[in-house]
């Protein structure tokens, strides 16, 4: 069974939550490019944004909370709840490639999980937007 997100089977009010929830996705998105820009700030030119950087994480890693809970709140495809609950295993396995001391150091991975988490969240972003707006575009044309 296919759902049309545009059409009035949505109610206005689920609509605005699917809405809402594209602004925090969104918001997620954009919090992951200033850490990875604070990363290389932090790197390349002084030391010291390393603390804007995880400051970053600390702050914005509870909207993976809401997002999960959100999504399987709301009606959203399964694609778009599959994404947002890899985000949240995502940011798991990067809170423990740093915390965690094995004999194998796994922060190595951490840069490659963390580029792998962009990849998510910007596909949740594109899905989810054309979702909510595909119709317009399709009546603007």
């Amino acid at each position: 069974m296919t759902i049309d997100f545009n059409s009035d089977s949505v109610q206005p009010s689920v609509r605005k939550f699917q809405i809402g929830f594209y602004w925090v996705a969104t918001l997620f998105n954009l919090c992951l490019i200033a850490q990875v820009l604070t990363v290389g700030l932090a790197f390349f030119h002084n030391p010291e944004w390393w603390n804007i950087h995880v400051w970053l994480v600390r702050g914005y890693g509870g909207l993976t909370a809401i997002l999960l809970l959100w999504v399987f709140l709301i009606e959203f495809p399964r694609r778009v709840q599959s994404l947002t609950a890899s985000m949240a295993v995502l940011l798991g396995l990067q809170f423990l490639t740093i915390h965690l001391n094995s004999p194998f150091p796994l922060a190595v991975f951490h840069p490659l999980i963390g580029f792998t988490l962009f990849s998510v969240s910007t596909t949740l972003v594109h899905r989810v937007r054309q979702m909510l707006f595909a119709s317009n575009k399709e009546s603007l044309s």
